[in-house]
């Protein structure tokens, strides 16, 4: 069992690096967990407003090798930037850093806040979630630090608290004011399927992804320096529109709360911007629900349609997209056997997710990348996945 009472996961690693640099570093065996990404299908700014997505965690993840100390020190190694960094478990203060550790630095000092017994340790990181990707590579990290800080403590937290230690961790010690999503598909993913959550309850349907079909990422190969800003300022405009409508409908609490009809009788009457974020939110809750109902009969071409749907308004009234993103959504939909394309994360560069038919992913990725490099100057890194488990330890550490 590991640290957050449910069984290990015999799950091979690539991430043999973070318990061989674990073994030189500090002469010591490690135990190893793994955390994964996730690609949102469906359901795009709407976890912090109360609503719907549908995530699914992949295969690339990070991996995070401890081991006990005998001080209140976290002594914590990065492969990926060949850094270590110390701090004292009695001083870990709530202030974002912006630096690679806020992550690790945030979920040990929620713990501690707490009131939990939080031991010192060794960690080794090693990352296999592209970074500025879109793909969760922050919540992969946390979520994979806390399974390890909770083992090495001897503490059980259910998973549902992981999740939600992880999510704290991102708004008081990374700055971000995430949702809950990233940290709850990392922790409860489940390999061939996707997870429709509702984000105010946490209630959670596991969501069979049909056969014939593969999740393609790609790439694009840009993040544009104004995502954080931009992220916590379209938080504030949805916010906005909250405190507008409830004016009118008092038992709104979050826009999940809005239908569009509401939303529509009061359009004249509210600032541009803050309407056009908030007829995102609203349509793209209902679209996320329609797409589980695609998935359950499985009607795949709406499905995909629901996406190009969600892009175009990602675009164009949440406006988060990016000329980059653009050019990788419209060339794949001209691709035989691409059944739906779109953005995907918090926008502004990172990714997007394709639903490609088995047999046209050669050709699709042949095409993508020929196209967007030609466009953009860009070969895009390109990933075919499937759905995979949430995290867990690695029961066994090759040497």
């Amino acid at each position: 069992m590991n640290a957050a009472g449910t069984p290990t996961s015999n799950i091979s690693a690539p991430s043999l690096s973070a318990a061989e640099a674990f073994r030189i570093r500090f002469s010591a065996e490690p135990v190893l967990f793994r955390a994964p990404g996730r690609v949102n299908l469906i359901g795009e700014h709407t976890d912090y407003n109360g609503g719907f997505v549908m995530p699914a965690a992949l295969g690339l993840s990070t991996y995070v090798a401890v081991g006990s100390r005998d001080d209140r020190e976290l002594h914590v190694f990065s492969i990926n930037f060949n850094e270590l960094r110390v701090f004292s478990l009695n001083s870990l203060l709530p202030a974002p850093a912006q630096h690679w550790t806020d992550y690790v630095r945030g979920v040990a000092g929620v713990l501690v806040s707490r009131g939990l017994p939080v031991r010192g340790a060794n960690i080794v990181i090693q990352g296999g979630v592209p970074i500025g990707s879109g793909l969760s590579s922050s919540a992969a990290l946390e979520v994979a630090t806390a399974f390890a800080l909770l083992r090495n403590s001897d503490i059980s937290l259910e998973r549902r608290e992981v999740a939600l230690v992880c999510q704290q961790a991102e708004h008081q010690y990374a700055g971000m004011h995430c949702g809950i999503m990233d940290q709850f598909i990392s922790c409860f993913g489940h390999a061939g399927n996707a997870l429709l959550l509702d984000c105010r309850s946490l209630a959670h349907e596991l969501l069979p992804l049909p056969d014939g079909y593969r999740i393609v990422i790609c790439n694009s190969g840009v993040k544009h320096d104004l995502a954080s800003s931009e992220y916590n300022a379209r938080r504030v405009s949805c916010e906005q529109a909250v405190t507008f409508l409830r004016q009118y409908f008092p038992e709104v609490r979050e826009l999940r709360d809005v239908s569009l009809d509401q939303l529509l009788q009061h359009r004249d009457e509210m600032d541009g911007v803050v309407f056009r974020r908030a007829r995102h939110v609203v349509s793209e809750i209902e679209r996320t629900l329609e797409a589980a109902e695609s998935l359950k009969c499985g009607e795949m071409n709406h499905f995909g349609e629901l996406m190009v749907a969600s892009h175009c308004s990602l675009r164009d009234d949440y406006e988060v997209s990016c000329r980059e993103l653009d050019i990788l959504m419209s060339s794949a939909m001209e691709i035989k056997g691409v059944i739906g394309a779109r953005m995907t994360g918090g926008g502004f560069g990172g990714c997007t997710v394709n639903l490609v038919r088995d047999e046209s992913v050669a050709e699709f990725k042949r095409k993508i990348a020929a196209g967007y490099e030609s466009s953009t100057g860009i070969i895009p890194q390109i990933y075919v996945c499937d759905a995979a488990d949430g995290a867990g330890q690695i029961s066994e550490a090759i040497r």
